[in-house]
């Protein structure tokens, strides 16, 4: 493969380690997804009254001693609980130990909008109520976003280079991106990457709520994300996180692995024109696009199914529409576009890698999951959005979106091209 700067060795997923509302591991949410179910609720994790919004997808069957030890869950806040925990589930899917890396050799490449925020909001309080010394004393190695990675490390003794992005809502994208890289320049040959959030608190709730970027559908939690309905007025949020393990291909198919896609390209860019407004001809986003797909060395004619953003704002969905257009031509209206956020909720800075990993089973299991809650496509919406019901398909070549807000832009594309034969898992 070529991205016009240098060949590149080949990047394999192998693993997948998906918390999500709908569905904790591949089986619940792919589960999850065949099923139609909604991971958006009332919030219970603390007291919403005061907000427009008071829904969210919260991971209500996650309970840290499922996937730690008891002495890491309890001296872990719930961040970087989702953390490590998804980082075993991913290794545990790939069926690799961290014995049989070289540590020198493996990195750990996260994304995550806000960090430990949460924690941090509840040591202030205790402060405020308490003083000083009722501050728990690892709140300053807790709420950095950068314990998410450092955690993972620990945990599986990787000492390759090792990051935690704070991108905004393309954070789990770029994370993937970032990891890509290291392995195609042979800095790394194992990568665990992806994103994680952990931000259902008052002040980090209130704050979108406040400049009413969430959707106010109180009374109907299930159809409240509506990507690219005309009455869709905001985004659900969501907490989780997903990571993928990574493989150079040889590394892979040394020891047997089985291969979900191949990452092949990845794009991101800037708008560099408003925080929380996107370009309304999303000229840079398409261009993110187009830069993966340079990167992956596939044209559009090549794209089978595009998992997009799809946040369910009035501003992101229309523009991103137009972005797909730009990038993609005419054969934008031949692809089957979704918007997955109404299972998961957005997540935020993790729902990058939650996507991307709904785009490798769809690769892989021969079916392309709906957008819900779309009764009616607003206004510039006239994709094929897959419009509240699955259908059978068995994607090649995928392309994944992230947007997010201060206008960056992410993008990715994942092939089975070159090896369709393989089985997959589950197929």
């Amino acid at each position: 493969m070529k991205d016009g700067l240098h060949d590149g060795r080949r990047v394999m997923i192998t693993g997948l380690g998906p918390i999500t509302a709908v569905g904790i591991g591949v089986e619940a949410l792919w589960q999850g997804l065949r099923n139609r179910e909604s991971g958006v609720r009332s919030v219970t994790c603390f007291d919403a009254t005061p907000f427009s919004c008071r829904i969210a997808a919260q991971v209500d069957d996650f309970r840290a001693e499922d996937y730690l030890d008891a002495r890491d869950a309890r001296r872990l806040d719930r961040f970087t609980q989702f953390s490590v925990a998804a980082a075993r589930l991913a290794m545990e899917d790939a069926a690799l130990k961290s014995a049989d890396v070289d540590p020198e050799r493996a990195a750990v490449q996260i994304g995550s909008a806000l960090g430990g925020i949460s924690q941090a909001e509840q040591q202030l309080v205790n402060f405020l109520n308490g003083g000083v010394r009722s501050v728990d004393p690892r709140v300053a190695v807790t709420t950095f976003a950068g314990a998410a990675s450092c955690h993972i490390a620990i945990d599986m003794g990787f000492k390759g280079p090792n990051s935690t992005n704070a991108m905004s809502c393309s954070s789990g994208t770029i994370a993937l991106g970032e990891a890509w890289r290291l392995i195609r320049e042979g800095i790394a040959d194992v990568a665990i990457s992806g994103g994680v959030e952990a931000p259902l608190a008052p002040l980090s709730f209130g704050a979108f709520s406040i400049i009413r970027a969430m959707s106010r559908r109180n009374h109907d939690p299930a159809g409240a994300c509506r990507p690219f309905d005309r009455n869709r007025d905001g985004f659900v949020m969501g907490e989780g996180a997903c990571a993928l393990v990574l493989e150079e291909e040889q590394h892979a198919r040394g020891r047997g692995a089985r291969i979900y896609a191949e990452l092949c390209g990845y794009g991101t860019t800037n708008d560099a024109y408003h925080m929380t407004v996107p370009l309304p001809a999303g000229e840079q986003a398409a261009r993110a696009m187009t830069q993966a797909l340079n990167r992956a060395g596939l044209s559009p004619a090549q794209i089978d199914y595009v998992n997009a953003h799809a946040s369910s704002t009035a501003l992101n969905d229309s523009s991103e529409t137009v972005a797909i257009r730009t990038a993609l031509g005419e054969r934008a209206y031949e692809i089957p576009v979704s918007g997955t956020k109404p299972y998961h909720g957005h997540a935020l800075g993790a729902s990058g890698a939650i996507e991307a990993a709904i785009c490798c089973l769809v690769m892989t299991r021969g079916w392309i999951p709906p957008t819900l809650n779309l009764d009616e496509p607003g206004e510039g919406c006239d994709l094929d959005y897959v419009a509240n019901e699955g259908r059978p398909g068995k994607p090649k070549a995928v392309m994944s979106n992230s947007l997010g807000f201060g206008g960056i832009n992410a993008s990715l594309v994942l092939s089975r091209l070159g090896f369709e034969s393989e089985e997959g898992p589950g197929v």
